[in-house]
């Protein structure tokens, strides 16, 4: 039989929350589906794609219709076959084997596991005790361990938290290293450093179409930076990574900004239902469990029981994740937060004080 190594051996595939549940507030995506007309729009477009062709391999319309809608250089933009391509490719491209990169936990666990494939040196740098950055601490770090690339999610997964937009500055500046600045959930605040992106010679920017979109199906991710750093990118990323209907759909959407607002805040409004009813619940159920101001489409529960309710929420076919020591529960439908709520104060009067 032929042996595996010690890197893979032991390895398990990346498992989302599967089965039979009635509710997905687990995974972070819109609640929103497409308008039909854009459906409508984008099918007339379908019998003029040829499909028995490769893709553009540098996804120039999608890249332009990104660039138009966020107001940078398209230059300064590549795009992926969704964030996690991305960050595999930085791993690849801007580390070398044994080398030190630095994540700031709990986070994106994604981050941790590309470093180990590519055999790179974890420096796991602690958030607060409130889950907060520690900036000065980070620089410290960064430069006494030498660490050659920086990454970490803002506003963070899943602490739902965001660093106001001067710390990060200061921390792209502190340190000698990359640092990849993963905005997937900035649409939901107002903290991005897109627009500084051709500021920093070590900085490059991650962005979804998965969350505030609504497109999460199509995997669609992309990097901003300086023209440097990103044409590093493209000539390391596969060359037809995202493909044809992947790109038309994705400039489709991109082009219609007023629908994406709209969408933004339907989104936000239900994060409001869902964190007031939370703050209710505090108030009712004192100290049984802390809830983290949210700057993204998610709330963060810390409690002791954090994993007790993460398993009965199952058990009544409600997904939700538990990852960092935090119950994290997207927002949903105004009918799903209110189904949720009425299960979480089932839980705290079941348990009692």
């Amino acid at each position: 039989m032929y042996p595996l190594n010690d890197k893979i051996k032991d390895l398990e595939p990346y498992t989302p929350v599967e089965g039979g549940f009635r509710i997905h507030l687990d995974a972070n995506e819109s609640f929103l589906p497409l308008p039909d007309s854009f459906l409508e729009e984008w099918s007339n477009t379908l019998g003029h794609l040829s499909l028995n062709r490769y893709p553009d391999p540098a996804a120039r319309d999608l890249c332009k219709a990104f660039a138009e809608h966020y107001q940078v250089p398209e230059e300064c933009v590549v795009a992926g076959n969704g964030s996690d391509e991305l960050i595999t490719v930085l791993f690849t491209a801007f580390l070398q084997r044994g080398e030190a990169f630095a994540t700031l936990e709990p986070d994106f666990s994604m981050y941790a596991f590309n470093g180990y494939l590519q055999e790179n040196r974890h420096v796991a740098i602690p958030k607060k005790a409130d889950y907060s950055l520690d900036v000065e601490q980070i620089i410290q770090t960064c430069e006494q361990e030498n660490v050659r690339l920086l990454i970490f999610s803002n506003p963070g997964n899943p602490t739902s938290l965001v660093c106001p937009r001067e710390e990060i500055r200061r921390l792209v500046r502190g340190v000698s290293a990359l640092v990849v600045l993963d905005e997937a959930y900035m649409d939901f605040s107002d903290q991005s450093l897109l627009e500084e992106c051709q500021a920093y010679d070590n900085l490059l920017i991650l962005r979804t179409c998965s969350k505030a979109f609504g497109l999460a199906a199509l995997r669609l991710g992309f990097a901003v930076g300086q023209k440097r750093l990103v044409d590093a990118v493209k000539a390391v990323k596969s060359p037809y990574n995202v493909n044809t209907l992947s790109q038309s759909l994705g400039t489709l959407v991109l082009r219609y900004p007023q629908a994406i607002r709209e969408a933004l805040e339907k989104i936000l409004h239900s994060r409001e239902q869902l964190t007031a009813g939370l703050q209710e619940l505090c108030r009712v159920f004192p100290n049984r469990f802390t809830l983290l101001p949210s700057a993204t489409n998610f709330a963060a529960l810390h409690m002791a029981e954090g994993k007790e309710l993460y398993q009965y929420l199952g058990e009544q076919g409600i997904a939700v994740r538990y990852t960092g020591g935090l119950v994290r529960i997207t927002c949903g439908t105004s009918q799903e937060n209110q189904v949720v709520l009425a299960k979480i104060r089932e839980f705290l009067e079941n348990r009692g004080a």
